[in-house]
């Protein structure tokens, strides 16, 4: 068994010991007294470490669950825009998927018109794409006698090869524009149009009943005029008045699946 003995007890067993003198023992208390301060110190420097150490111990673990929670926001915040990102990504990819469809679908159409319309003279049928439709222009000279709005016997032939091609293809949406080039009309004509409005919009009007008599479905169809004001050339001569007037056939495949990917929220 380890006993301890205080300064005080120290003490007393020397006055105890003979052959101390009352100098020996004044010095000796002074040193008990000087051992007991110094004690006393020491533990109150101990219960201060002590403090500290907790308080220490107490605000690194403050820290480090302050770090865990922001670590664990930022996990669950990188997560989130992960997932929006590859539902974005997801989207676009789709939406390249449709896009490249409907421009294959888009270069078929332009082919099987172009290919309906082979045999006809190349000044009077051109047949192109542009801004994702298919454009077929009929020039005047294979529709109309000027002035007239009752279509040519080669002109119904050329519409109803078109009708051929186009029939059943419910994918599609045909616009036919009237166009003519700035010669105003004087007085009225035979079938009745006072101005190049009515008489592009008359034309029109004719062919689209063409194209629904040769089997086309009449919802599909659209008749519009524009008179003057979109020629393709400036109207400064003959052979560009005469390009200026035609009937211009657009064909839009319709986007129905890539709005539908749009709207997706």
């Amino acid at each position: 068994m380890k006993f301890t003995f205080a300064p005080a007890l120290l003490a007393a067993a020397l006055l105890a010991l003979p052959g101390c003198n009352q100098k020996e023992l004044a010095a000796l208390q002074q040193q008990n007294a000087a051992l007991t301060k110094s004690l006393n110190q020491s533990q109150l420097e101990k219960s201060a470490l002590a403090t500290e150490k907790n308080q220490s111990e107490e605000s690194l673990r403050g820290s480090l669950l302050n770090k865990s929670t922001q670590v664990n926001q930022l996990n669950t915040a990188l997560g989130s825009t992960e997932q929006d990102l590859a539902g974005k990504n997801a989207r676009i990819t789709e939406m390249q998927r449709v896009l490249d469809q409907k421009d294959a679908a888009t270069k078929a159409l332009r082919q099987r018109v172009a290919d309906a319309l082979l045999g006809f003279n190349a000044q009077d049928v051109n047949v192109n794409v542009k801004n994702g439709k298919v454009y077929v222009s009929l020039s005047e000279q294979l529709l109309f006698k000027s002035g007239s709005t009752k279509v040519d016997p080669k002109g119904q032939e050329a519409l109803g090869k078109l009708a051929v091609a186009l029939k059943g293809n419910q994918d599609v949406n045909v616009l036919v524009e009237g166009h003519t080039d700035n010669v105003p009309i004087k007085g009225t004509t035979a079938s009745g149009a006072r101005d190049n409005w009515d008489l592009s919009v008359m034309r029109a009007t004719e062919i689209t009943r063409l194209l629904t008599a040769g089997g086309m479905n009449p919802a599909q169809v659209t008749p519009s005029g524009r008179a003057e004001y979109l020629p393709l050339v400036a109207n400064d001569t003959p052979q560009n008045k005469a390009m200026n007037r035609r009937t211009d056939i657009i064909l839009t495949p319709k986007l129905d699946e890539l709005f539908s990917i749009l709207n997706q929220n």
